[in-house]
């Protein structure tokens, strides 16, 4: 046995008991439901880019509410097809769209790009929704004490909706939707490819939002908010508690019917890889993970991103000929 089998095999045993409520697939089919009520109304508008090859376009949708959700379109238009297949990236906690050279390796690979704001986060996407109490230190404990307005109800459906934003444009092909995404934003992606199933492939890496009683407990990461509110409010903990099973992954994973390719990394404090694997174990489709033993929260870096356009190579390399 190697060093990384020897220090990784309890990974692959870790199932704790999932927390799901009885009315589980209840709230997220009326949730999706309420989201789709709200109009789309998609608009882009194309920007000048020194890139000649590809066109970038500001774009902008209704998330969950008549929250405006903003974010970048990129076009390769050098490879002059009718249809590409589209990869929509959600950034890490605290983040926002970035700017779109960042995203130009997945252009320059033939995938129209969609890069989105999550609300709330510093981004040029503010926040509509209503919330009846305050919160602790960041937005992971918005709105927690009541899951119809927990923060993450709203990101979940923003982060969907940027499905039908990029289904509703003339040169997406729907039936090539890649979701990805890092930390909080490979958290996103697994919630999104559990309640929807037009992607087809997500690439998550070191994900958040798993096993989100262990974060608690633990104080790890943007989960450490949660924590301090109860501090503050010691008579909702069990309230708290029950809420957050509604938005953990690891109780969505047997929804997920795309492949995922997902990576970890063991001194990671801010999601730990256990958490993760609480999700990951019970994905029920084709998966690979790659653990990276000695990285923590920066995960595998650019070593990661080449494996992930090798790893789109192998598997859809027919959607770029």
């Amino acid at each position: 046995m190697g060093y990384l089998e020897h220090v990784t095999k309890e990974l692959y045993h870790y199932v704790p008991e999932l927390t799901k409520k009885d009315d589980f697939d209840a709230f997220w089919e009326e949730t999706i439901l309420e989201a789709k009520r709200v109009p789309l109304a998609p608009s882009r508008k194309r920007i000048e880019y020194p890139i000649r090859s590809v066109e970038v376009y500001e774009i902008q949708y209704y998330g969950m509410d008549d929250t405006p959700i903003y974010g970048w379109m990129i076009v390769p238009t050098f490879m002059r097809k009718n249809k590409y297949p589209c990869l929509i990236h959600y950034h890490g906690f605290n983040m926002n769209r970035g700017e779109p050279g960042a995203y130009m390796n997945w252009a320059m690979m033939g995938f129209v790009v969609l890069t989105v704001d999550c609300r709330d986060q510093g981004g040029r996407t503010g926040n509509h929704a209503s919330y009846s109490s305050g919160f602790s230190l960041n937005v992971a404990s918005k709105g927690i004490h009541n899951r119809d307005e927990y923060f993450y109800r709203y990101a979940y459906m923003d982060c969907l909706k940027a499905i039908d934003f990029a289904c509703a444009q003339a040169e997406v092909d729907s039936s090539r939707i890649v979701v990805e995404g890092g930390s909080q934003g490979g958290g996103l992606a697994m919630a999104v490819a559990a309640l929807d199933n037009r992607p087809v492939l997500a690439m998550v890496d070191v994900p958040s939002n798993s096993n989100l009683t262990q974060r608690v407990e633990g104080m790890h990461g943007a989960f450490a908010s949660a924590a301090e509110y109860i501090k503050k409010h010691p008579d909702e903990l069990e309230l708290v508690i029950d809420n957050l099973t509604y938005f953990d992954t690891m109780n969505m994973a047997d929804r997920i019917t795309c492949r995922v390719f997902a990576s970890v990394a063991m001194k990671d404090e801010v999601c730990p890889p256990k958490m993760y694997f609480a999700t990951y174990n019970r994905i029920p489709g084709e998966k690979d993970v790659v653990i990276y033993p000695f990285n923590g929260h920066e995960g595998g870096g650019a070593k990661q991103l080449e494996r992930k356009l090798a790893y789109v190579n192998r598997w859809f390399k027919d959607w770029f000929e």
